[in-house]
């Protein structure tokens, strides 16, 4: 038998949070599933698992994003909820990248594309991004690859 995809992984924990009456957890899901349902609703296609890696990982930009302004606002509860979303959707990503390995990828990308300026930084996040995706915040490896440049 084949592999589960990665949204039938998804919809599988729903049902495992649902018996177990997690309901914080349960709601992290179904935003996941929700998300999914409105592409493949407006897009008219059945989401894969590289789409799907694609939307995860914007939905913890998002609430990346969300934490900061919650705390710049002395909202802590609410930071706390999006941390937890985060964690549970982050269940679902690949492995991330040690920065150890982050920074030894880019470098090979630089070699690779034979980067000099800023001018290229376009060429290399190309040919690093679909190795990343799920696996590395873009922003920091946006930031690592300036660095390097």
């Amino acid at each position: 038998m084949s592999e589960p995809t990665l949204k039938d992984r998804v919809t599988q924990q729903m049902k495992v949070s649902m018996r177990a009456k997690d309901k914080p957890r349960l709601g992290a899901i179904r935003l996941i599933l929700a998300e999914v349902k409105r592409i493949e609703v407006d897009e008219r296609i059945d989401v894969d698992d590289e789409r799907l890696l694609a939307v995860l990982d914007k939905m913890c930009k998002q609430r990346r994003d969300s934490i900061e302004q919650f705390e710049s606002a002395g909202r802590s509860e609410l930071a706390a909820q999006e941390s937890a979303e985060i964690a549970v959707i982050q269940e679902f990503l690949p492995a991330q990248l040690s920065a150890d390995e982050l920074t030894q990828l880019i470098a090979e990308a630089i070699a690779n594309t034979g980067a000099a300026s800023m001018k290229d930084m376009g060429k290399v996040m190309a040919l690093l991004k679909p190795n990343l995706q799920g696996r590395a915040d873009m922003g920091q490896v946006s930031k690592l690859i300036k660095a390097q440049l």
